[in-house]
């Protein structure tokens, strides 16, 4: 089956997938546990989007299943082994400042633009139609092919976690979520939620009391935007222009309003990856930045110490005292990804630390319990997915890097990551694409966008590689 030219059959399908592509992602598929159900357990419109594929699937001749809502499932091929591609139909929130609407796709100088173009519906849909092409060219496979869809990924894996329950765990796998071209090494993950105890400090009679403080939407996400709103007998001219110089200073977007009985301060940053927190710009990092500068009570002094002492400026756990890093997969990061504070009432942090393959779970869990003790707060909420690592010589792996050898004529290096995919929650999985090497990330971020000719061409390499596998 040399002949095929897998590349020629995506272009034959192209117009297809394009359409394809633009009616999934136009499904706003975060999560929203407000419209969660029966059958629906993320919200209505992750379940749209889960019935969406499913339903296509079933128009297009496959066996089709849907596990309760958690996930669903596509199969393809006979056999008693199974082979697994899973992927995920949920997606972060869109977030401010695009150029077009993030959930009305768009293509623009060769690139489609919407949230979840590159993080993962256009690289669902690329697999699928990799396997749509093996079951329409009619080859023979001895193994079955399962492309999984998970709706849970931007937040607790419940998806996953629930689906394995129930189905049957591929002998191996890959997730089309990441980096051509193999990722085999994944950094171990600690989401934790800081959140002060009960104080009885007395109430400041000083300038500013701290009324409220907040800032983003998920724990993997670099917040772009922060807000504070204070109150109190001082001078609001003066501190209006000390904000001014602040963001004039530190070269940051934002600004200072006054209300009937508060003033609020605003701060804008970059959102980028929670992986990789010192590529954005954290909104809510800097604006206790400038708030550390301030005569706030006690409490508000309090919660504004904490973030500085162990937050500001400490992207890889220095203030933590958790730095760390190996050859495999390089530092150990922290990023504050939620923020909440309201006077009188419980305040937090939520923090996605990620941590190398050679780390120690619970000591750094111990050593960050320490720390945040000495600003009153505990850690609780606690999600923590194990680092995770294939064998570079596993059939699998081996596969893998010739067919994108024979696709691309570029060497299948392996890679490590500090990203967290699906390939961990199988006991043989990697990472495979989509994001060629040297293109730019755009997960997470405003204007996300995946370039179609890479579309094209990850669909072509999936194909091939689903063949290989379960021939």
């Amino acid at each position: 089956m040399n002949e095929i030219n897998w590349y020629q059959e995506v272009l034959n399908r192209k117009k297809e997938l394009l359409k394809r592509c633009h009616e999934f992602l136009a499904i706003e598929s975060v999560l929203d546990e407000s419209t969660a159900g029966v059958g629906r357990p993320f919200g209505r419109k992750v379940a749209e989007a889960l019935e969406f594929m499913l339903n296509l699937a079933e128009q297009d001749g496959f066996q089709t299943k849907n596990v309760d809502g958690y996930a669903g499932h596509v199969e393809y091929g006979g056999g008693d082994e199974l082979i697994g591609i899973l992927s995920h139909v949920d997606v972060v929130p869109a977030g401010d400042g695009w150029t077009s609407p993030p959930f009305s796709p768009e293509i623009r100088e060769g690139k489609l633009y919407a949230r979840g173009a590159i993080d993962d519906k256009g690289p669902t849909m690329a697999a699928y139609f990799a396997l749509k092409i093996v079951k329409e060219l009619g080859l023979p496979l001895s193994k079955r092919v399962r492309l999984i869809l998970g709706t849970d990924e931007e937040s607790q894996w419940r998806c996953v976690s629930h689906y394995f329950e129930h189905e049957d765990m591929p002998a191996m796998g890959f997730t089309p979520d990441a980096d051509f071209p193999i990722i085999n090494a994944e950094k171990g993950f600690l989401d934790i939620k800081v959140v002060g105890l009960p104080d009885d400090r007395e109430e400041s009679r000083g300038e500013w009391t701290l009324m409220s403080f907040e800032a983003g939407q998920r724990v993997n996400m670099v917040p772009d935007y922060a807000m504070a709103k204070l109150s109190g007998d001082g001078d609001v001219f003066e501190l209006k222009e000390k904000v001014q110089d602040f963001l004039l200073t530190y070269r940051i977007q934002g600004y200072a309003e006054e209300a009937d009985d508060h003033l609020k301060i605003v701060v804008k940053g970059r959102s980028h990856h929670g992986s990789e927190p010192e590529k954005g710009q954290n909104a809510a990092l800097e604006l206790a930045r400038f708030m550390d500068r301030l005569p706030l009570d006690p409490n508000g002094a309090n919660y504004i110490k904490m973030i500085n002492d162990l937050l500001v400026d400490s992207f890889f756990g220095e203030k933590f005292s958790i730095a760390q890093e190996d050859k495999l997969v390089g530092k150990l990061t922290v990023n504050a990804g939620v923020f909440g504070y309201t006077k009188g009432d419980q305040h937090f942090v939520r923090l996605n630390v990620r941590y190398p393959t050679s780390g120690d779970s619970d000591a750094l869990l111990k050593r960050i319990e320490e720390k945040v003790a000495d600003y009153n707060c505990k850690i609780t909420d606690l999600d923590h997915k194990p680092a995770h690592y294939c064998d570079p010589d596993h059939p699998l792996v081996t596969a893998l890097a010739r067919v994108y050898e024979a696709q691309t004529g570029e060497k299948a290096e392996l890679l490590a990551i500090g990203g967290g995919t699906y390939a961990r929650v199988l006991d043989t999985g990697v990472a495979f694409g989509p994001l060629f090497p040297g293109k730019e990330e755009k997960a997470h971020q405003r204007d996300e966008y995946i370039e179609v000719e890479d579309l094209l061409k990850a669909t072509a390499i999936y194909a091939q590689a689903i063949y290989e596998l379960a021939k």
